[in-house]
């Protein structure tokens, strides 16, 4: 797990100054594994830091995803969510309970993909739609 310390040190290599509120909202993001929306993320923390907005998590979020640091995932039309983990990863919704769930992809995914060849793809996203193995059994 990354330190608090370990946080902060990567919002300032990115050039983003690691006022209490962005550590706090940058740590909640990526140590989470449910890929909370931007109202998830200000209800769990405006309690502790009470000075917090929702605007000011908004602003915070979308500082994070254009500095590379956590991605906005928009699977659905419903909602956006953050993920904290920016290796490469498919995610699975279900279309019942609404969890998202990682998994791993392999490296050489896009050799599956017809067509990519001379092009570079500097980023891909793969998201999967079903029912997760609870939904199932219901």
């Amino acid at each position: 797990m990354v330190s608090r310390a370990e946080l902060k040190e990567e919002l300032t290599k990115a050039g983003i100054r690691p006022s209490v509120q962005r550590l706090a909202i940058f740590e909640y993001v990526r140590k989470s594994c449910q890929h909370p929306t931007a109202e998830v993320v200000y209800e769990a923390l405006r309690d502790e830091l009470g000075s917090l907005s929702l605007t000011t998590v908004y602003n915070t979020l979308k500082l994070f995803v254009d500095a590379g640091l956590i991605m906005m995932l928009t699977i659905d039309d419903t909602y956006r969510c953050f993920d904290g983990n920016c290796c490469s990863h498919a995610h699975f919704l279900c279309n019942k309970c609404g969890k998202i769930v990682d998994f791993k992809i392999k490296k050489d995914f896009l050799s599956m993909v017809e067509g990519v060849n001379g092009y570079e793809v500097t980023d891909a996203q793969l998201y999967l739609k079903g029912l997760c193995p609870a939904c199932l059994k219901k």
